[in-house]
């Protein structure tokens, strides 16, 4: 299904659910697709493992600096110092 951007903004939710349905819904601007809508997939949990994996791998390839580390005690401090300078 195409619709103009004006018929898109009057009827959203009537779209959104088309596109839930698994219809695809696409948005012109004068004729010309601009925008399209789709259902969003659910993530399975292979993929949300994967995507984790990655976070970690990263991580791991881009620590911290040392002295960007400390403890909770430590952070608080530091906060608790800046606000009392501007005080």
């Amino acid at each position: 299904m195409q619709v103009n951007i004006l018929e898109a903004k009057n009827r959203l939710s009537e779209l959104l659910k088309s596109a839930q349905a698994g219809e695809e819904v696409v948005i012109a601007n004068r004729g010309e697709p601009v925008a399209r809508l789709v259902p969003v997939r659910k993530r399975s949990g292979r993929q949300s493992q994967a995507s984790s994996e990655s976070i970690v791998a990263w991580l791991a390839r881009h620590p911290l600096p040392a002295h960007a580390i400390g403890s909770a005690v430590d952070i608080d401090a530091a906060i608790a110092a800046e606000r009392d300078a501007w005080e």
